[in-house]
């Protein structure tokens, strides 16, 4: 019994971080995220790491910005008003591509919203949060085990591609505590950063392939390191260059977009003859795979979708299960951002019906059932 621990999800994503090499944290106390950083205090220091309580959010992203280009595997947790704060700070982790992991454990909003209530509002934000428009990746846990074994993804996602990645938790999915068999979890394969380890010169974004993530070397090391926040060229030096800035604003948006199918994640339930599908992901999905099992008892024929990676979205692979589908139901804890997203995928022949709250309670699986039913 000694590999069965009894884990809230904030704590199964400090221990997934650490399980992925995390070695530096800084962050700013906000519910519902804080013990994220209670964890990372206590067990940082265990393995020799950095854990520091900055003044604010805004410096929280900008010391693991800081802290990944010294070749530390960083992250940071927060809520919505914290991502808010550091908006700016993705941008520079986008453009410098910098890997860094990003808690944001989702809460009512807008503002300051309700500090301990449910919110799945930040999907957008994730999203289109930093000015310039360009894809990163955001995952949806829905468990305490999946907490543990996405952020160990998310890691993975940051060092191969050199992005910040967002774990989208909520106040439920982070509060609720649950049992992860450490004996029997599949864990995916530790990815590091690509390095570079020759004596030849280095330059800081130094590849011709257009869909290409550089190699790094950490500051302070043998070689010069040139990053720069305005558009660069291979040096790291800022330019005017149209081919440098074509080249790169193509490879930062390619990067991602050209491997989306070695990053969508998904699960499917799948009734061939249902002419209803549900939409779930987080805390809702936890609802609505609670609602098939009810409506299937009914008789009911109905199947079930859950986007894992919400950005970049499974679209092409949601569209392969729409043949058939009348009525596709999605729950969410806002106004419903991901049924917009699902709005671009079908004609006027599919019914999308919205299932919202947003005074910050979950949607029950008896909601569902009855736009299901």
């Amino acid at each position: 019994m000694g590999n069965i621990k009894f884990l809230q999800g904030n704590e199964a994503i400090a221990l997934g971080a650490l399980k992925a090499g995390c070695d530096f944290f800084a962050g700013y106390p906000i519910t519902p995220s804080s013990e994220v950083a209670t964890t990372m205090s206590i067990e940082l220091p265990k393995i020799h790491g950095k854990f520091i309580q900055m003044e604010d959010e805004i410096a929280s992203l900008a010391a693991c910005i800081g802290a990944s280009f010294a070749g530390k595997k960083t992250m940071t947790a927060t809520s919505g008003p914290g991502i808010s704060l550091m908006t700016e700070g993705i941008g520079v982790a986008i453009m410098t591509e910098a890997p860094v992991v990003i808690i944001n454990a989702q809460r009512g909003g807008p503002s300051t919203g309700q500090a301990t209530k449910v919110g799945q509002g930040d999907v957008m934000q994730a999203r289109w949060g930093s000015h310039g428009g360009y894809p990163i990746i955001a995952i949806s846990p829905s468990t305490v085990e999946e907490c543990y074994i996405y952020t160990i993804h998310a890691f993975n996602f940051a060092e191969r591609y050199r992005i910040p990645v967002f774990v989208l938790s909520d106040e439920v999915v982070s509060h609720m505590k649950e049992n992860i068999d450490f004996t029997s979890v599949s864990l995916p394969t530790i990815i590091n950063r690509k390095r570079h380890n020759s004596n030849d010169e280095f330059l800081t974004y130094n590849t011709s392939d257009p869909r290409g993530v550089p190699p790094m070397v950490d500051f302070g090391e043998r070689h010069l390191t040139r990053v720069s926040t305005t558009t660069h060229d291979k040096r790291g030096w800022a330019t005017k260059n149209q081919n440098d800035i074509n080249f790169l604003h193509r490879r930062l948006y390619n990067k991602i977009m050209s491997n989306r199918e070695d990053i969508v994640m998904y699960e499917t339930d799948i009734d061939v003859e249902a002419k209803t599908l549900v939409v779930g992901f987080g805390c809702s999905f936890r609802s609505s795979k609670q609602a098939i099992i009810e409506a299937r008892k009914t008789g009911k024929k109905v199947s079930l979708f859950r986007p894992i990676i919400l950005w970049p979205f499974p679209d092409k692979e949601l569209k392969e299960i729409l043949r058939g589908i009348k009525r596709i139901v999605v729950p969410e804890i806002s106004w419903g951002q991901i049924s917009e997203e699902i709005k671009k995928l079908v004609n006027d022949n599919i019914e999308i019906v919205k299932v919202n709250h947003v005074d910050g309670t979950m949607i029950t699986p008896e909601e569902i059932i009855e736009k299901v039913l």
